[in-house]
């Protein structure tokens, strides 16, 4: 008489090709449909000495995988449900200005850039700025000075650029 295992297999031998090819018709996704059959052949093994004693264990193979089939197209439903419900926004481009105002600002040495950025974007004082970066109030307005200089010196080139 064959061990459990040894039935199992030859269950499996038997029916696996069939299931799968079944469930990739049902789906249209041959890998899909792999994965799906592998699932419902391991279940009907943690369940051997059970669906073994079935008068039809391949039947019950099949109607676990076309459960799971469903259930797993139910679920990519959803989220194409989902994604399409949640489609983002067209955003609009950039305005040119601040595309250009980032460009000259990547041209300022770090310190510089820090500062401008610093007072200008994040509204700081000058003393809060010294305090943070560590360094005297007059280096501050120094950096702001050369700064301011250089920007203005960048955005001209660039606005002459497009004219």
């Amino acid at each position: 008489m064959a061990s459990a295992e040894q039935q199992f297999d030859e269950f499996y031998r038997r029916h696996y090709a069939i299931v799968a090819a079944q469930i990739a018709l049902f789906l249209g996704d041959r890998a899909e449909a792999e994965d799906i059959a592998q699932e419902a052949f391991c279940r009907a093994w943690n369940r051997w000495s059970q669906v073994s004693g079935y008068d039809n264990p391949a039947g019950w193979v099949h109607t676990v995988s076309h459960r799971l089939a469903i259930s797993r197209w139910r679920r990519l439903r959803t989220a194409l449900t989902h994604r399409l419900r949640h489609r983002s926004e067209v955003v609009p481009p950039p305005d040119p200005g601040r595309v250009d105002l980032v460009s000259a600002l990547a041209t300022l040495p770090d310190a510089q850039r820090r500062v401008v950025v610093l007072h200008y974007l994040a509204d700081l004082g000058v003393d809060e700025i010294a305090a943070r970066e560590g360094v005297p109030v007059g280096t501050v307005k120094s950096w702001l000075h050369r700064g301011r200089t250089r920007l203005a010196t960048a955005l001209d080139q660039r606005e002459g650029a497009t004219q």
